[in-house]
């Protein structure tokens, strides 16, 4: 046991004086002798509740350029720092969310590559980040040929779902689980992002704030319709997530108001602005979170975090 749990423990109750102790035994349920120990086991039973699996988060859109793999790193370091345990899973064959997370390609022995074509189990693929509760599963150029190993396999579309599923078994809350994972997809509607779609809950799409903004984005609602009409009926839209976003650009606005009226409630209320350290933090191999913590976008992906974080809860509750 760390220091740290040591720090978290329940106070054990005072075992009273002699005197105290037969009249209080007296109406108490549990006699005083036995409470010290009783506590002890509820605070044990607490810390070793059985992790449930996580939730899924694919972020997706076939698009380049819209902030997929800039959301992935920050989203999941903004819920990493409000204490949740996240898991970024880098299905791209660029690979930029692993260098953005500060993973070095020579220290990419097992793959997201590995893992799907069934060489490795999830866990072996999986790193620590310099970020305490998020870690990734990094990726190689390797994924780049996956389609064509795999293609003809009568589950590949279901590989990623496999890989995820006994992810936190025999895991205890806190304990080396992971409450979300986040997947960050590549930038078309081929096998990986089929992949993500069928094992995740739900999607998560960065549309900038340009003018070819909607361009696409019927196109992508329809291939998540189609996977959860074939692959994954519990698939939903999470949310969209407005990027990029100039409030000097008379077109920003016109396009954020195109979107809210065309996809109503699904978009978030927070809006990523366009920011030069957002820009530069993965040249760092760093989260914008932890290259600047005050910058206008560092602030945005925590309230993103809050506000999702926020929408889980609405949806449990309905």
């Amino acid at each position: 046991m760390s220091d740290q749990d040591d720090n978290n423990v329940t106070p054990l109750p005072a075992v009273p004086s002699p005197e105290t102790a037969a009249s209080e035994a007296d109406s108490a349920s549990v006699p005083v002798e036995s409470q010290p120990i009783v506590s002890s086991v509820v605070v044990l039973a607490e810390r070793t509740e059985p992790a449930k699996p996580p939730r899924v988060l694919a972020i997706a859109n076939q698009k380049g350029g819209v902030g997929k793999t800039t959301t992935a790193i920050n989203l999941g370091t903004a819920l990493a720092a409000i204490g949740e345990r996240v898991l970024v899973i880098d299905l791209d064959p660029q690979g930029n969310a692993s260098t953005g997370l500060g993973i070095d390609r020579r220290n990419r022995r097992v793959s997201t590559y590995d893992v799907l074509v069934g060489e490795a189990p999830l866990r072996e693929a999986i790193v620590a980040t310099a970020v305490p509760r998020l870690s990734l599963a990094p990726s190689t150029m390797d994924l780049s040929g996956l389609e064509l190993e795999i293609g003809q396999a009568r589950d590949r579309a279901f590989r990623l779902r496999s890989a995820i599923t006994p992810l936190n078994n025999g895991k205890f809350v806190g304990v080396g689980d992971f409450s979300y994972v986040l997947v960050d997809c590549p930038p078309s509607l081929n096998l990986l992002t089929v992949n993500a779609m069928a094992a995740a809950n739900a999607i998560l799409v960065p549309l900038q704030c340009e003018f070819f903004a909607l361009e696409g984005l019927s196109q992508l609602l329809q291939t998540v319709e189609q996977v959860k009409s074939t692959l994954n009926p519990g698939l939903s839209i999470h949310g969209i997530v407005l990027t990029m976003f100039d409030a000097r650009n008379n077109l920003s606005n016109q396009v954020v108001a195109d979107v809210r009226e065309f996809m109503g409630p699904k978009v978030y209320d927070t809006i990523i602005p366009r920011n030069v350290r957002v820009s530069e933090a993965p040249s760092y191999g760093k989260p914008v979170l932890v290259y600047d913590l005050k910058c206008v976008g560092s602030e945005a992906y925590l309230r993103l975090a809050t506000e999702i974080i926020q929408r889980e809860k609405e949806l449990k509750a309905s």
